[in-house]
């Protein structure tokens, strides 16, 4: 949804690399924009006397402070957002207002300098009032008013969660860009995350044009997550400018991952963060191998029309899918005498009718499959994959390279090294080192 507007978009595919699910889409703009002036404090006024009388005591020098853009600036540059420094004295209050709307910002532990949390939005005029107190608690105000660059050439960008919509534990947060994104890191940072319980990810950079937020671990069970992209005013690379944020929020299921091996033909199946069933099963024969992998189910049909070899159109019932190339969970009656002894489907996974409509009754996008014991190696972006990467492997395709904290009040980028010591990464929390290659 947009700032000003609570919208619903349509669904919208990854550029060129992937395909992605159904998701929510919201349109930003993007200008090009000037240099930016500096000046000192012109609007400056003491409410004291600059000095005393002759053979009294010297007053102390009157506050001063600097507001950048200064006071009269034509396009301003949004990405730089509004800084104040006091070169004497303390900053005791800034307010910031474009309209109706206030803007917040950051007072330095010292009060001698103070930046606002966000880029400014495009086209905008504001105004800065500061003030600042010297050593005899004499108060000055400052002033500056001014206006941002108008919107020129514009992108856009979406998200694939929908609103209020209930994910699986292993679902990333995937923004979309229809421009090719340079600056990164400072994408990384305009981005806040709010999660009913303590999370910690990290961005992972699938392409110059999409990025997605994992947690280290799967998220927890029923976890509330909401996130803003303050995308109004922020360069993506130069010259390119959004005009709009992104707020989103949705919701985190319970916890259903699936296991397959393709060696014992048994797929374990965790429910609520227990072991609830094994399965036989029968996976991709030789030659058609299911590959190896931790994947994320995409969507599920009853039935979905499947061809291959032989056959063209098929109904295949209770069918769950967590590839882009076609493989499913899924209902096989036709092999279920060589299920848990044989691989002999075209690179599903079959199950029988009853358990394959149970898993399909709880399934929803962002559920955790894993592939292990195949001789064929899976392949990233063949489906949600970004549990393909350990934890190490992930925070690498982070531009900052820094991990997210994130709770309910917001979130911050913090050293991974100040976080404590992970548990070995288990079926149940996530991705295992290396597990998407063949062994």
């Amino acid at each position: 949804m947009r700032e000003s507007d609570l919208t619903r978009a349509g669904q919208r595919g990854l550029p060129s690399s992937r395909r992605v699910g159904l998701g929510i889409m919201a349109m930003f703009g993007i200008v090009s924009l000037f240099a930016a002036a500096c000046t000192g404090p012109s609007g400056s006024k003491s409410a004291g006397p600059a000095g005393g009388a002759a053979g009294a005591p010297s007053a102390s020098p009157a506050a001063q402070v600097t507001i950048t853009p200064a006071n009269g600036t034509r396009n301003a540059r949004p990405n730089k957002g509004i800084s104040v420094v006091a070169s004497s004295g303390k900053i005791t209050n800034v307010t910031v207002t474009t309209g109706h709307q206030e803007v917040g910002g950051i007072l330095a532990t010292d009060q001698k300098s103070w930046h606002t949390n966000w880029s400014l939005h495009t086209g905008a005029r504001y105004k800065v009032t500061v003030s600042a107190i010297n050593a005899d608690n004499k108060i000055a105000t400052t002033t500056s008013s001014f206006r941002t660059l108008a919107a020129g050439a514009t992108f856009s960008a979406s998200t694939i969660v929908g609103l209020n919509q209930t994910y699986g534990v292993g679902m990333p947060i995937t923004l979309l860009f229809s421009s090719p994104v340079t600056r990164r890191a400072a994408v990384e940072k305009a981005i806040q995350i709010k999660t009913s319980k303590p999370v910690v990810g990290t961005w992972i950079w699938d392409s110059d044009e999409s990025v997605s937020f994992r947690p280290q671990s799967y998220w927890p069970q029923h976890t509330k997550v909401s996130f803003t992209a303050h995308f109004n005013g922020l360069a993506i690379s130069p010259g390119v400018y959004g005009t709009s944020n992104l707020n989103q929020s949705f919701r985190i299921g319970n916890s259903l991952i699936g296991v397959t091996s393709t060696v014992t033909h048994k797929t374990r199946i965790f429910w609520k963060g227990k072991l609830y069933a094994t399965w036989a099963d029968s996976s991709g024969m030789p030659g058609d191998d299911t590959s190896n992998g931790t994947y994320l189910t995409i969507e599920k049909g009853n039935p979905v029309l499947m061809s291959g070899p032989g056959y063209k159109n098929v109904p295949v019932f209770w069918s769950v899918r967590f590839t882009w190339s076609g493989d499913y969970y899924h209902s096989a009656p036709w092999s279920v005498g060589e299920q848990g002894f044989i691989n002999v489907s075209h690179g599903c996974v079959n199950l029988s009718p009853e358990h394959a409509q149970w898993y399909y009754d709880r399934a929803v996008p962002g559920d955790p499959i894993t592939i292990t014991g195949s001789p064929a190696a899976g392949v990233q972006g063949d489906g949600y994959t970004q549990w393909f990467y350990t934890w190490k492997q992930a925070l690498k395709h982070s531009a900052t390279h820094m991990a997210v904290q994130a709770g309910p009040t917001g979130s911050t980028l913090v050293e991974p090294s100040t976080l404590p010591a992970q548990a070995p990464a288990t079926f149940l929390t996530g991705s295992k080192p290396h597990n998407f290659y063949a062994k």
